[in-house]
């Protein structure tokens, strides 16, 4: 089975539309108000979004709290993702509910960050809630989830592939050099990547590494 290729944070409709040409499935924006830094405005979030043909999914990634700061960020930017990432304590399995009955043809995909075996049972309590999980790594001390450029334990995330009901994409620390490994041992539905695939100064992609990235899943699926 083909695996999800997953890449934030765009940030132009031309970097969306070349990411498409070479084989990415999910566009991904990290998007909200300036609270965090490298977010993309709504009309920003939407001239991107312009630029993604009915091939592939645009992905809303919001770091916020407040139900309705997050259906607001659906409404102004009508993706067909909404990516919930903020910690896992200050948006529960109910609140995620409550937006996926609000917007039923939404897909949902909800953040859980990898540390030990307790985060088994905290992505079990997204079944019947999420269409996806995004597996990523927490790096102490930092406020959110993710955009370290870090591996967690995939050993806990191969078991929360084979012991929850929902479709897993991994993220944390993944490019061109370990994507294959992180497919082999972890046999997630779609891998992710963020800041493996960025400019050395982190103000876009780079195209090359994105090819080299999307070969990586692609020649290991047929292997698998």
């Amino acid at each position: 089975m083909p695996r999800l290729v997953q890449i934030y944070e765009v940030t132009s409709p031309e970097e969306a539309s070349a990411l498409v040409r070479l084989g990415v499935d999910h566009i991904g924006v990290l998007v909200g108000k300036g609270k965090f830094p490298r977010e993309q405005s709504y009309a920003a979030t939407r001239e991107i979004f312009a630029a993604v043909p009915l091939s592939a999914k645009k992905s809303s990634l919001s770091l916020a709290d407040d139900t309705r700061e997050i259906a607001e960020v659906v409404e102004e930017t009508c993706p067909d993702i909404l990516h919930l990432g903020t910690r896992p304590e200050a948006l529960t399995p109910s609140q995620v509910l409550e937006l996926k009955r609000r917007f039923p043809k939404l897909k949902i995909m909800r953040t859980i960050p990898v540390r030990d075996e307790s985060d088994i049972e905290s992505a079990r309590t997204y079944e019947g809630v999420a269409d996806f999980l995004l597996l990523d790594t927490w790096k102490t001390g930092e406020p959110e989830i993710g955009a370290c450029g870090l591996v967690h334990d995939w050993t806990i995330s191969r078991r929360i592939v084979t012991e929850v009901n929902i479709a897993v994409i991994l993220a944390g620390g993944i490019g061109p050099e370990n994507a294959a490994d992180a497919i082999r041992l972890v046999s997630p539905a779609g891998v992710d990547s963020k800041t493996k695939t960025d400019l050395p100064d982190g103000s876009a992609k780079d195209l090359s590494k994105i090819r080299a990235f999307v070969e990586a899943v692609h020649q290991t699926t047929l292997r698998i």
